[in-house]
């Protein structure tokens, strides 16, 4: 069964997350994971979506575990939602956990009917 959630935030998938106490806080380094088999549905056809997605972040004081994060992003993987809503969700939930000084959230998704799509979106400065 197809679940179709077009923005809000699923408390269920936030407490997939866990996080770490960042050992630099006072330093601005960069953070980037990348999640090179990303997978969601199409609302609108029922079709899997598939996408590489990559997490930048000059953290404060936390840093997200990576296990939790991979489960975290798995558990999109029978929802249906627009690439926009499922990026931009990545980005609340993940800057609303870890309160960090810049974040950058970027979808790069496979080609469907002869377009690729690309979603990047940001929250704070660098």
């Amino acid at each position: 069964m197809i679940k179709f959630d077009p923005i809000k935030t699923d408390p269920n998938k936030i407490k997939l997350l866990e996080v770490f106490d960042n050992s630099f806080p006072d330093r601005n380094y960069l953070i980037v994971h990348r999640a090179n088999e990303f997978t969601s549905v199409c609302p609108k056809t029922g079709q899997p979506d598939f996408g590489v997605i990559t997490i930048s972040y000059i953290a404060k004081k936390k840093c997200v575990e990576l296990k939790s994060l991979k489960y975290y992003l798995q558990s999109f993987r029978n929802e249906g939602i627009f690439y926009e809503n499922v990026i931009n969700r990545i980005l609340d939930d993940l800057a609303g956990m870890l309160k960090p000084k810049w974040m950058e959230v970027k979808g790069e998704f496979t080609v469907r009917g002869g377009l690729q799509s690309v979603v990047t979106s940001t929250f704070g400065k660098k």
